[in-house]
């Protein structure tokens, strides 16, 4: 069992920054790649950024070149840059670990999420 905890969420007007970080505990051996993933109201979740072991990353297309993310592994941390932000960012934001073979996920692990707003 993975333990995953959102932090750093909240609101910020338009072209402000935030950093959202996500400590890990538990079982966390078998995890290989760390993503974070958003959700606004009426939408689906989507995918905004993964690390995998190793350090190759991926962004969804409407956060790339904003969002950075990065991990720490003798902290057990992945953490969440947003520079540039827009009101449509605005969503809740959900730290995930997983464990993939291939491009198949064999089973993921949430956190409960972590509100970040954008005014415009």
């Amino acid at each position: 069992q993975v333990r995953l905890v959102e932090s750093g969420g909240g609101l910020v007007q338009a072209g402000g920054s935030l950093r959202l970080s996500c400590a890990t505990s538990g079982s966390t051996a078998s995890i290989n790649v760390m993503g974070w993933y958003r959700q606004a109201p009426g939408k689906q979740r989507e995918l905004v950024a993964q690390i995998r072991t190793g350090g190759s990353t991926k962004y969804a297309d409407s956060v790339k070149g904003r969002f950075t993310i990065s991990g720490d592994n003798a902290k057990n941390t992945v953490s969440l840059q947003m520079i540039s932000l827009k009101p449509e960012d605005t969503a809740v934001y959900y730290c995930n670990a997983a464990r993939f073979s291939g491009n198949n996920i064999l089973y993921s692990y949430w956190g409960q999420g972590t509100q970040v707003t954008v005014s415009s």
